[in-house]
């Protein structure tokens, strides 16, 4: 490891102050533009994010809205999704997930996941009954899942597919976009992920005419175009200030994705090879993957002495979610759920830090202090 790694002594697990500085005099512009033209609410600066955002993921409809969450629910809505039907949905997730589908009216089945954390599309298939309407891949970490799979199971079922691809913008499987695999989709806007607002936001995909119609008046209240109320709706629109900032911030998506996946490749470098310890796929390893790594989840047998080493060592991590899976937290009252792969793997993973503020070094000095407390 570089010498000069050893210098640094405190790396917070994520900077949000970096979201402003990096870009500072754009967004304060775009910002100040928004307020002068007092344009605040379904305006111009939202089309324009709406199209670019269709533009990069290759969807042919994009419509922002409030929250990843709210997302998820007008999408199912918009299918048809509601009472009497379930929806089978990973464990290893944001409680969102799950409760976007019991705010729907209709029943979460939560199943296991596969060795690169992803939903196992075998657990999938067992979890199909008469009642099922959907599958819901998440996109997790910045991976996209097997849809090969995922897409033969619910041709052979006739089920929709709705994607939860909140942390997946820019992924890509087999050469395709997270978030147009299935019916919808939906990406999470929050200020730490890959693309982020200043607050809370989402954003909805689909190639569905119907589908994005349908989408377009639940989170308006209801409203057509001309104004008049056709059906009931919901107030969740992005705001014109947040999408004029994501139009600041989606210059530089790329670059940002191409960062990431290089922090990927010196953290692989740094610690491949300790036989304790279970890495993310390299961004090198997998042709059929394009990872754009929003998070870096990593497996350890010996997880809570190493966090705490690297605590004492000035580096800050996290275990997703409160350390639980949704099919761990009993205030849910759901029903009990046999996951084993998912429960061992709460045992063992957190999280790096994983964001662009990160310099090189910081990241040979993170992996150094792993490989000292193995050599300890």
């Amino acid at each position: 490891m570089a010498s000069t790694a050893s210098a640094v002594k405190s790396i917070p697990f994520f900077r949000y102050p970096h979201l402003f500085a990096q870009q500072k005099d754009e967004i304060l512009s775009a910002m100040t533009a928004v307020m002068e033209r007092g344009a605040f609410i379904l305006q111009s600066d939202l089309v324009e994010f709406e199209t670019a955002v269709a533009t990069f993921t290759s969807a042919k409809h994009a419509l922002g809205v409030a929250n990843g969450t709210d997302a998820l629910i007008i999408a199912l809505r918009a299918a048809g999704v509601g009472a009497g039907d379930e929806v089978i949905v990973p464990s290893h997730t944001y409680v969102a997930s799950a409760a976007s589908i019991h705010f729907a009216g209709a029943t979460p089945v939560l199943v296991d996941c596969g060795p690169d954390h992803m939903v196992d599309p075998e657990s999938v298939a067992a979890a199909v009954t008469p009642r099922t309407k959907a599958i819901m891949p998440v996109q997790l970490n910045g991976r996209t899942c097997d849809m090969d799979a995922l897409q033969a199971i619910a041709d052979r079922h006739g089920l929709l597919i709705i994607e939860d691809a909140a942390q997946a913008i820019g992924s890509k499987f087999k050469g395709k976009n997270a978030g147009t695999f299935g019916i919808a989709a939906e990406i999470s806007l929050y200020p730490a992920k890959i693309l982020g607002c200043f607050g809370d936001g989402g954003i909805l995909l689909t190639n569905d005419a119907d589908m994005a119609r349908k989408m377009s008046l639940l989170r308006d209240h209801g409203r057509d175009e001309t104004g008049l109320v056709v059906t009931w709706g919901l107030n969740s629109r992005l705001d014109n200030l947040q999408a004029a900032i994501l139009n600041v911030k989606l210059q530089q998506l790329d670059a940002e994705i191409e960062r990431r996946r290089q922090i990927a490749r010196l953290y692989r470098q740094g610690l491949e090879g300790i036989e304790d310890m279970v890495l993310p796929p390299g961004p090198d390893n997998d042709p059929d993957h394009f990872d754009v790594y929003q998070n870096y989840e990593i497996e350890s047998g010996r997880r809570d002495e190493l966090r705490a080493q690297l605590e004492q060592d000035g580096v800050r991590t996290i275990i997703q979610w409160a350390g639980k899976p949704v099919h761990q937290f009993e205030g849910l009252e759901l029903p009990k759920f046999d996951l084993p792969f998912t429960d061992r793997l709460f045992t063992r993973c957190f999280l790096l830090p994983m964001n662009t503020s990160l310099t090189d070094d910081e990241v040979l000095y993170i992996c150094e202090r792993i490989r000292k407390f193995y050599a300890g």
